[in-house]
């Protein structure tokens, strides 16, 4: 039983409903008795993490590009309430690739709020970025004071704030957007060159294989447990409060750690099941171009307006995530 509002009975559109967040939110509003239609190219989103889905007669799967006008009118038939997980994430990416991600993040963005508008849907939840507050160094960070974006990837994450906005208030949708700090939990990507920290060093350290960190490790994050994330979209979705409405809000727990400490952290958890993991040591590379120096979210917006209460910290969150890592890669050797 959720101590906070969920959605109920409705028809929900996830787009990027494969992805890590995405899948996690599918698994959610159907143990809550909702309609999915999960919406996905599989780009970056997994089936691995649908599968368990697909015989469910709740869950709908269109795979399809959001790049795609035709396609995102498909997704959005009948649909009561859009949570918009899809885009190209990875600063480094955005660097190295920036058309594509303005492309899929911004483009893709657009045709979502075209379409969720002339559908009529009732609310308009959509995924934002930490990335926003670029070089602003004040902590922590409030979402009414922003910097000057520091990579592609933030610049196209501010770039939907501004348009759900502008939506909001030419069309009537009812928006709310989410910036998500550092979010880690199951089904989180663990291979490739964008891989999330956590899940890399999870890699890694179960492969007796020095993790790199970029910089000194002394650059902290709010890391965030899934789970947080999950109550904040149900919650923003649900709310009847009209002053929450067409807002911005930081999703996160409100406490930070730096690289260093949960690398130990992660070498702690894991050493309980092989002792040898405590013996790997981090390989310090030079800092990498876009990403900030310190991330550290007030939350309390999200409290006054959402009644957002954070479950789980980074220590009770990595406590249930790394039993499924450490299952995940047994069963993937």
């Amino acid at each position: 039983m959720s101590e906070y509002n969920v959605i109920k009975e409705s028809k929900i559109l996830v787009t990027g409903g494969a992805g890590f967040i995405g899948s996690n939110l599918c698994e959610n509003l159907l143990q809550n008795g909702n309609q999915v239609v999960c919406f996905d190219n599989f780009s970056t989103g997994k089936r691995e993490n649908i599968n368990q889905f697909l015989k469910n007669s709740d869950f709908n799967l269109i795979e399809g590009d959001i790049r795609n006008l035709q396609d995102c009118q498909v997704a959005i038939h009948e649909v009561d309430i859009v949570l918009h997980q899809a885009a190209l994430g990875s600063i480094p990416r955005s660097i190295e690739d920036p058309i594509t991600t303005n492309e899929v993040n911004i483009n893709g963005f657009l045709n979502m709020l075209i379409v969720s508008s002339d559908a009529g849907v009732k609310r308009f939840v959509y995924a934002c970025s930490s990335s926003t507050y670029g070089d602003h160094p004040d902590l922590p960070k409030v979402e009414n004071i922003i910097g000057r974006p520091l990579s592609p990837y933030a610049i196209t994450k501010y770039a939907n704030e501004l348009y759900a906005k502008v939506f909001s208030e030419i069309r009537g949708l009812e928006t709310i957007g989410l910036r998500y700090f550092n979010v880690f939990g199951p089904r989180q990507a663990t291979d490739g060159a964008y891989a999330a920290a956590i899940p890399k060093f999870v890699k890694n350290l179960i492969n007796h294989e020095s993790p790199i960190i970029y910089g000194d490790g002394e650059q902290s994050r709010d890391f965030t447990y899934i789970e947080n994330v999950i109550q904040m979209n149900n919650l923003a979705a649900t709310t009847s409060n009209k002053k929450a409405l067409n807002e911005i809000y930081n999703v996160a727990y409100g406490d930070s750690s730096t690289i260093n400490e949960l690398l130990s952290s992660l070498r702690d958890l894991l050493s309980n099941f092989d002792k040898k993991i405590n013996e790997v040591v981090p390989d310090y590379q030079l800092a990498r171009k876009g990403e900030v120096r310190h991330s550290l979210a007030s939350i309390k917006k999200g409290e006054t307006l959402l009644e957002y209460q954070p479950r789980f910290s980074l220590s009770q969150g990595l406590s249930k995530a790394i039993p499924w890592y450490w299952d995940y890669f047994a069963n993937n050797k």
